[in-house]
């Protein structure tokens, strides 16, 4: 009860004088003293997401990438800061971008996600084709439909099928991590075929595709691509990310040494828990060096 009454009295009349005195006494707002007061990146920018700055700031955090440079003189303006303040003008401006970065990031990764896997588009099957090039240099694909593909990890004889539940982001991030970083996709292929703890390398990259899908989905990927870009984060690095997890997920199993692949969505699920505490803190950023 004495928790909810201060929590009350704090809301209604303590908050306000105390902003109003350091107003006065930093003769800044307090959107001015959180922005210069916070480490550029993720920090700053969830920290304007503060449910004090709504009123201030309901515009602003939905504006599109265009509309940023209006909006922060706007408000700017509304706050009283003059527009000289150059520190405070960028600032806002970066976290701004990130924010509507992040939203039209997401749209366009659930485009890609919306395209179903397409045997007559021509883009689509060159794709596929050279997924297996880089993966399979040595060796020559002998026909579209093959059982060969069950040597990359496919289900059976035509990949297609498998790319229903995540389209053609599946196998654009899988091709993105085999094509920029060759040698350990080729290496981690090569672990994916062990006799003990072997698993199905291409089905099991699709799985991580909906991981990361899922994660930018439900917001847990700000920290990361607000520490890691410095303004729109782009299709890019939701792809670096994908590398991430993929490497990542390699070591995991084998450290935790499975009995058997029937164990997977088990591991599946720890996994996933560990990479979403990595994203709890605000300064993360996991990256694949090359």
């Amino acid at each position: 009860m004495l928790v909810y009454f201060w929590g009350f009295l704090y809301s209604k009349y303590v908050r306000f004088w105390l902003k109003w005195i350091l107003r006065l006494l930093t003769r800044k707002c307090e959107l001015q003293r959180l922005l210069d007061g916070s480490k550029a990146g993720a920090q700053r920018t969830l920290s304007i997401g503060n449910p004090s700055l709504v009123g201030v700031l309901r515009n602003a955090v939905y504006v599109e990438e265009a509309e940023v440079e209006k909006c922060v003189r706007d408000v700017m303006k509304e706050k009283k800061i003059e527009q000289k303040d150059t520190r405070f003008k960028t600032n806002l401006h970066i976290s701004l971008l990130q924010i509507s970065g992040y939203k039209k990031l997401y749209l366009n990764v659930e485009n890609l996600r919306k395209v179903p896997y397409d045997s007559d588009n021509e883009e689509h099957e060159e794709q596929l084709i050279e997924l297996w090039n880089l993966l399979m240099p040595h060796e020559n694909l002998k026909a579209r439909i093959s059982k060969q593909w069950c040597d990359i990890g496919f289900q059976g004889d035509d990949p297609k099928t498998d790319f229903r539940g995540m389209g053609l982001l599946g196998l654009v991030n899988l091709v993105y991590f085999s094509k920029h970083y060759t040698q350990a996709a080729q290496h981690i292929l090569a672990r994916s075929n062990h006799p003990k703890l072997g698993y199905s390398y291409a089905i099991v990259g699709i799985n991580l595709t909906e991981m990361a899908y899922s994660l930018l989905k439900n917001g847990a990927l700000k920290a990361h691509l607000y520490n890691m870009v410095s303004g729109l984060p782009q299709m890019e690095h939701f792809h670096q990310f994908y590398c991430y997890l993929v490497y990542e997920f390699d070591k995991f199993w084998f450290e935790e040494e499975p009995e058997s692949i029937m164990y997977f969505n088990q591991y599946r699920e720890k996994f996933h828990e560990k990479i979403k505490g990595l994203l709890l803190d605000c300064n993360v950023t996991l990256t694949l060096q090359n």
